[in-house]
């Protein structure tokens, strides 16, 4: 019994570093546009298989992207102060863990894939060069962050995928919208690395052109984010409520950015992390509410 209870702390205790390694609760960033999407495309009725297999895909891809950033940029993360008590360069968890979970990870995304459609499963291939090459984009361009943004998009493109097995022009105005707004925030969340990412040659926007000139591209970013969003309303009968989450996505992407332009580097993952894993899920919630509200337009 002593056995199988001190096997079970040491499963719950490795589970817990490789959640926190991977950061499982930036899952948050693109798990509620994923359903919000297909909710738009679903009329709000979609089938409960299928959305089940979306979401382990979507858990799948974002968490083996993470858990193969982490392995990655290991000796990049000891040299940086800043984290350099991550549980991998702190030594908390093992290398071969990462590696499993990364394995796990990517076989559920597989397998998801291949449950929804065969255009899902074709896709695949592409999906996990963007997935899994977003890790190598810092060493060599500064337009990672634009590769990160589409990684996360993925997640959107693949809901409508899923639904219809195929690309329609309306699929796009939300993925491009998802893609800007991760990376208007990644790039606010790397000002704090100038000058570490300078010395050790990482490619960034803020190494690149400097924190101001950062910030302005990124400023620039989220107006493309509002203005793919609000495209949306040409391409699904959408109205008071989804405006008024877009109102609201708005305040919020305004906040990041004077957060990033006047408080103090400390600030910085409330503007670039926080603040938006509290706009994804509002989002999703006013979209909803669009949908599924008496009076709306889906809605009885």
């Amino acid at each position: 019994m002593n056995k199988v209870l001190m096997m079970s702390s040491r499963i719950i205790k490795k589970g817990k570093g490789i959640s926190t390694a991977v950061m499982i609760e930036h899952t948050l960033f693109s798990l509620p546009m994923a359903v919000s999407a297909f909710l738009l495309e679903s009329s709000g009725r979609p089938a409960i298989s299928r959305v089940l297999w979306i979401l382990l895909a979507v858990f799948g891809a974002r968490n083996a992207a993470n858990a193969l950033n982490r392995l990655i940029d290991h000796t990049i993360d000891e040299e940086n102060p800043r984290t350099a008590d991550r549980d991998l360069p702190a030594g908390r968890i093992k290398r071969l863990d990462l590696w499993l979970f990364t394995a796990f990870c990517t076989a559920l995304f597989l397998l998801s894939a291949a449950m929804l459609n065969w255009l899902c499963l074709a896709l695949v291939p592409v999906a996990l060069i963007l997935i899994l090459g977003y890790s190598f984009t810092k060493r060599f361009t500064f337009l990672c962050h634009y590769w990160l943004g589409i990684t996360s998009s993925v997640a959107v493109m693949g809901s409508f995928l899923a639904l219809q097995g195929r690309f329609e022009w309306r699929f796009f105005p939300m993925t491009l919208g998802v893609a800007l707004w991760v990376a208007g925030f990644d790039i606010i969340y790397a000002t704090q690395d100038i000058e570490h990412d300078r010395t050790h040659c990482i490619h960034s926007v803020p190494a690149y052109f400097g924190k101001k000139g950062g910030l302005i591209i990124s400023g620039l970013s989220h107006l493309g984010t509002l203005f793919f969003f609000s495209l949306n309303l040409l391409f699904f009968p959408l109205g008071f409520w989804y405006i008024l989450g877009l109102a609201i996505t708005a305040l919020l992407l305004l906040s990041q950015q004077l957060i990033a332009w006047r408080g103090p580097v400390s600030w910085i993952p409330l503007a670039s992390y926080h603040l938006n894993q509290l706009l994804s899920p509002l989002f999703l919630l006013f979209t909803a509410l669009d949908i599924y509200l008496p009076g709306g337009l889906y809605g009885k």
